[in-house]
């Protein structure tokens, strides 16, 4: 009776494996489209006005959980 083989398909050495990641790194960067000046412009004012609203509404929360500890801690 034959023993069936039970051998593990082999992983590639680490430096094929390192090459690998580096092509499909540089296909991946091939599909990247640069924004134009509008794009950039509109999307950083959008990330702006983002980040100001919720520190605006962390503030408040820090400023309202503040007094209201105040109140009940005196």
């Amino acid at each position: 009776m034959a023993k069936a083989r039970t051998d593990k398909p082999r992983k590639p050495n680490i430096f094929m494996r390192i090459g690998l990641y580096i092509k499909q790194t540089f296909n991946e960067l091939r599909k990247v489209v640069t924004p134009t000046g509008k794009e950039l412009f509109s999307w950083s004012f959008a990330v702006f006005v983002f980040v100001l609203v919720l520190m605006a509404l962390v503030t408040a929360m820090d400023f309202g959980l503040g007094k209201l500890v105040l109140l009940v801690f005196g």
